[in-house]
């Protein structure tokens, strides 16, 4: 008699070198987290201080060549220029997990795509449901609350979770990865103003050269930054916001070795390497200095902390974003798991996925950054954006710590099972025996 089939497992643990990676990579995004956070409230005291004219003072410099169209203000190079930086990460991350990590098997891929898509399409359902009848351009920020912020999400769990299972860590930086690609293709696609044409092709030429250089192996910095930083230029002169170049850079960064320097087998490939060089530069410097001069709201009191809040743009942001990305990552998580008969690993319930998705409502970089293109920066209704996304954020980091401080003992016997290296060879016995 046949055997039955068995049932695939779902958020099941990955290999121990890519668990080893991940749990490196997230290390980093803990320490960027807390700058992050840092910069925030800097910028927030400093901006609802006696001094908050010296705060849109610095803010509002212009430097840079206005002949090239690049004098641009200190905030417009923090979110045009810095976070290309962190794109090009996000860029380089994303196709080495789907080109030499785990998730060149669809099968672990599918779950977090979908859950990104679902975490992003009901969010911006949310936030049009709750903008519905309005008139004056409201509409316009249905992107805000799609996006998750990794590094203020690990910033909550450092304090309140340490002991977050391999899996679920896995899960929840592949899901904030996908959700930046997406985000940065609606910001390409619904938020570029006036392309032209000319720049544009200028633009993909030079990246081209630097695709040509790149596969070819070449690291030497004199000629891949002028490349890049051309692109760059050019992708921000055609009307395209310059972050989609961030992307398409690391796009082009091969993953595997060449065969001349002894193939896919001889270690990490320029993408690694690379990533090992500006993750920090985007955790450490690019990020931070995007939040600090970005968050800087003045509130106005409690009188205009209340008119902010009850801003449909703001409650739009709000309940998008705890709602709206808590029943999008969850409730898709579900469905794979209803149409493809696949169970939950034997570790973990479905108060974790839901731990997990409550964290995806933490939205704070991209949200911004879009919220900026959407209503104009430093105007009235973006700082209502910015006071939504705040207080969506700290909601979102409440409730996510309350439900993980209900899990962390059951977190501690896992991470202790996952550490366990009795046979001392590098490799914890659990990952062994997954492999066997």
């Amino acid at each position: 008699m046949r055997s039955p089939t068995p049932r695939a497992v779902l958020l099941a643990r990955g290999s121990w070198s890519e668990t080893a990676r991940v749990s490196a990579i997230l290390r980093k995004e803990t320490v960027g987290g807390a700058l992050l956070l840092l910069a925030t409230v800097v910028a927030l005291v400093w901006a609802n201080s006696p001094f908050s004219d010296s705060y849109a003072a610095l803010r509002d410099v212009r430097v840079g060549p206005a002949a090239l169209g690049l004098d641009l203000t200190l905030g417009g190079w923090a979110s045009d220029g810095l976070l290309a930086i962190f794109f090009f990460v996000v860029g380089l991350e994303l196709k080495r997990e789907f080109v030499a990590g785990d998730l060149r098997d669809p099968r672990r891929a599918a779950l977090p795509v979908l859950a990104a898509v679902g975490g992003m399409a009901v969010p911006a359902v949310v936030y049009v449901l709750v903008n519905l009848g309005t008139s004056d351009g409201e509409l316009r920020g249905w992107a805000i609350p799609t996006a998750t912020d990794i590094a203020f999400a690990l910033a909550v769990l450092a304090v309140v979770a340490t002991h977050l299972p391999a899996a679920l860590r896995t899960f929840l930086l592949t899901l904030a990865v996908v959700d930046d690609l997406l985000a940065v293709t609606i910001i390409a696609i619904f938020y570029a103003s006036h392309v032209s044409v000319l720049p544009l092709l200028g633009a993909l030429a030079v990246l081209a050269l630097f695709w040509v250089a790149v596969q070819r192996r070449i690291r030497s910095w004199w000629l891949l930054l002028p490349l890049a930083v051309t692109t760059w230029a050019l992708m921000h002169a055609s009307g395209v916001h310059a972050t989609v170049a961030g992307v398409l850079l690391g796009f082009a960064v091969p993953v595997a070795r060449s065969h001349a320097a002894g193939g896919p087998g001889a270690g990490p490939g320029l993408a690694e390497h690379f990533e090992h060089r500006f993750r920090p530069l985007s955790a450490g410097v690019a990020v931070p200095l995007f939040a600090f001069f970005a968050a800087g709201v003045t509130v106005g009191g409690t009188s205009g902390l209340t008119q902010a809040l009850t801003d449909r743009v703001a409650l739009g942001i709000v309940a998008g974003l705890v709602v709206g990305k808590t029943v999008g990552i969850l409730g898709t998580t579900y469905l794979v798991a209803r149409f493809t008969r696949a169970d939950l690993d034997a570790s973990l319930g479905w108060l974790d996925v839901l731990c997990v998705a409550v964290l995806g409502g933490i939205g704070f970089t991209v949200s911004l950054l879009i919220g900026d293109l959407a209503f104009g920066a430093a105007s009235a209704r973006d700082d209502h954006v910015k006071v939504g996304v705040l207080a969506a954020s700290v909601l979102a980091s409440v409730l996510a710590a309350v439900l993980l401080r209900a899990r962390n003992r059951t977190y501690r016997r896992i991470e202790e099972l996952e550490a366990l290296d009795a046979d001392t060879d590098g490799v914890p016995d659990v990952f062994e025996n997954d492999r066997a």
